[in-house]
């Protein structure tokens, strides 16, 4: 990764440019075949990172509607287009929801991928119903502390997992029980109705052989590939959803929803803390204007 000088984005059909103010990422983004190729497969370098951003609209394209200039917005952007870890840019318009202007920036840039990832994966794929039993891996985590949230609010029993380091953390994002998967064993959960699969491998395999007839596994890490003996296995990329959005940042405004933020670094300084030497808890964003 360099600093750079790169033109400003133009608006197409549908656009919108925003001018950003803050940018989350994720890094496993720099192994995702999006960030190097356009749809086509065509090279697309250089390439600027980061899909979560929050900002200020500066401008339409043709056509497009539901948003205004000035107006403070967040989201999700297209995983193909060049991304948000800059001072603007061109987004479509559907992907993006209202930031209250009670929200800070660097909290709406926090919450697109690991809430919209959370809600989709417990709502629209696990089916989540009040009085079931969630086994959440990587419980302390930025998306991990969203699933643990949004199922407990929902009435559901949430078992929570990580290293040793995380348990104090993901009880305290309201887990009701936590798991060291160095040290525990899984096997002794019990029966759960769902998972929300963040790691894949011999934990997934483990976790399958935990649900009960009719649940679900639900997986964000590519192709399941240990199925529930009867019951469901979905694996799914997160989409943008501007009523998602809204439902997410709604819930932080009336403290129902926490944030999961790690380090905050200026632009200039986002080389370094997008590359740590160290392991590190929570979302990194980057604080793009003061």
């Amino acid at each position: 990764m360099t600093l750079t000088e790169r033109p400003e984005p133009s608006a197409a059909i549908n656009d919108v440019i925003v001018e950003i103010h803050a940018s989350g990422f994720v890094p496993t983004e720099m192994e995702w075949p999006s960030t190097w190729t356009d749809r086509a497969g065509r090279d697309k370098t250089p390439s600027i990172p980061g899909h979560e951003l929050a900002g200020v609209v500066t401008a339409l394209g043709y056509g497009t509607t539901g948003l205004s200039v000035g107006q403070r917005v967040f989201g999700l952007a297209d995983w193909h287009r060049d991304g948000t870890l800059a001072e603007y840019v061109a987004i479509e318009a559907r992907n993006l929801a209202a930031l209250p202007g009670d929200v800070a920036f660097t909290v709406g840039a926090s919450l697109p991928i690991s809430g919209l990832t959370a809600w989709q994966g417990l709502f629209q794929h696990g089916r989540l119903q009040a009085g079931q039993t969630v086994l959440a891996h990587g419980a302390a985590g930025a998306v991990g502390t969203m699933v643990t949230q949004l199922a407990r609010e929902t009435g559901a029993y949430v078992i929570g997992t990580g290293r040793a380091a995380d348990r104090e953390k993901a009880l305290d994002f309201g887990a009701h029980e936590f798991v060291d998967l160095e040290n525990d064993a899984l096997k002794d959960v019990g029966g759960v109705d769902l998972v929300f699969d963040v790691i894949g491998g011999d934990v997934q395999k483990q976790s399958a052989a935990l649900i009960r007839a009719g649940g679900t596994l639900v997986s964000v890490v590519g192709p399941v590939e240990a199925r529930p003996t009867d019951g469901l296995a979905v694996d799914f990329v997160v989409e943008a959803d501007r009523a998602a959005l809204g439902e997410i940042v709604q819930r932080v405004r009336d403290g129902r929803l926490r944030t999961n933020i790690g380090d905050v670094a200026s632009l200039d300084d986002a080389v370094g803390a997008l590359n740590p030497t160290t392991r590190r808890s929570g979302k990194t964003i980057i604080r793009v204007r003061p």
